[in-house]
């Protein structure tokens, strides 16, 4: 079904009359998450006098698109079933030839085979970023995903990472160095900023009386993001009693397929008098400056948007020792890391800083000072500007 999730934000000939070049941003389901945010802020801060932008969703766009502040960005569902859906690569094939895009970026491993269509097209610009990981293959060490990869680099112009891990791992692959580049996501420091004054009253005050201490976290409810780790842990410090534990309550927001399990889990402790989860929220901004602490117990990342705004937000940060993390925390500066899947050790880490009013604001000042040396959208922008021109110059387009 070659058409748009909701009405246009502007029709294909409109798109094809601008001059501009056009990115066709290709994601496999266009909805709430780090990569999806990491795009629209991609193509809301991009310039609008260099290029034009359309985002084409694999299988479905949601309501998410409203984020997309800019005019003129046509969204557009392929409609890909589960499996080996031939048709819909036709599809795209033809929305390609259509729109004549002068680069496609397509992002993560279930997108790539997208590149081998655009090259069909005549997309004289193609580029592939890798954002993280995936359940089904943590750590990079499936074959047939390691070959799939090989096998694509042929089509493939530049290959983008967001961490220095993954750079790494795609070059131990045999792609040559100089396809890959990093170009790590950008926060937004004017939305994303710490708290001035008192915590908002925005909380649920029989969750979270005064005098509260709120350990927060903003992740996906699934697998890899292991959001019962972090539940976990947190049942484990209540178990452990004192005043740190009776003081502390935890603000979860996101969701997904594993939120059933946790709502279960936290019910199942007798903790939900302690525990609000929220589900996918808009206000993430405000929720992020209602919490003393930011815990993200992911199995694998690769660079968390969520750790950058709470970094941003002027928050201390727990976080997995896995992936990029340690490219955002430095551990005893702006945070602490921890190992992954280990729920006695992310409780002893929360246990710290529930304590240690002190240790919250030093480290969380030195966060915000990080994010905004850093980890700034204007040089994520910036880097990803440089990159389309000089490709396409090198392209001849």
């Amino acid at each position: 079904m070659n058409r748009p999730a909701v009405a246009a934000r502007s029709s294909l000939s409109e798109v094809r009359e601008s001059s501009l070049p056009l990115i066709a941003h290709i994601v496999f389901r266009f909805d709430y998450g780090g990569l999806e945010n990491g795009v629209v802020n991609l193509v809301n801060r991009m310039p609008g006098n260099l290029f034009r932008h359309c985002i084409i969703a694999l299988t479905e766009a949601t309501e998410f698109q409203q984020r997309i502040q800019k005019p003129g960005v046509l969204v557009h569902c392929i409609g890909k079933r589960p499996g080996k859906d031939l048709r819909s690569y036709a599809r795209l094939y033809r929305l390609l030839r259509e729109l004549k895009p002068a680069v496609v970026h397509t992002r993560n491993l279930g997108t790539v085979e997208c590149l081998f269509v655009a090259w069909l097209a005549g997309s004289p610009v193609r580029i592939h970023g890798e954002h993280g990981w995936d359940i089904y293959d943590p750590f990079g060490a499936n074959r047939k995903y390691r070959m799939l990869r090989l096998f694509m680099n042929r089509f493939i112009d530049r290959f983008v990472t967001v961490s220095t891990d993954l750079a790494e791992w795609l070059s131990s692959l045999g792609i040559p160095d100089d396809k890959i580049i990093r170009i790590c996501n950008g926060v937004d420091t004017e939305r994303f900023h710490p708290l001035s004054g008192n915590r908002p009253a925005a909380l649920p005050t029989e969750i979270f009386p005064p005098g509260s201490v709120i350990v927060g976290s903003v992740t996906r409810f699934s697998a890899i993001k292991d959001p019962i780790n972090l539940i976990n842990a947190f049942i484990e410090l209540q178990q452990g009693g004192g005043e740190e534990a009776a003081r502390c309550r935890l603000l979860m927001v996101g969701d997904g397929d594993l939120r059933a399990e946790a709502e279960m889990r936290v019910c199942e402790a007798g903790v939900q008098d302690k525990v609000w989860l929220t589900g996918s929220r808009d206000d993430v901004p405000e929720l992020l400056r209602c919490m003393h602490v930011f815990v993200l117990g992911s199995l694998r990342e690769g660079i968390s948007n969520t750790i950058l705004e709470a970094m941003a937000s002027g928050l201390p940060v727990i976080a997995a020792a896995t992936g990029g993390n340690g490219e955002l925390v430095v551990d005893g500066v702006t945070g602490k890391l921890v190992p992954p899947g280990n729920p006695k050790a992310l409780a002893l880490a929360i246990q710290d800083y529930i304590g240690d009013a002190d240790k919250r604001e030093q480290q969380g000042s030195s966060a915000r000072a990080r994010a905004d040396s850093t980890f700034s959208l204007s040089v994520m922008v910036d880097d990803y500007r440089r990159l389309y021109t000089e490709s396409l110059q090198q392209a001849g387009a």
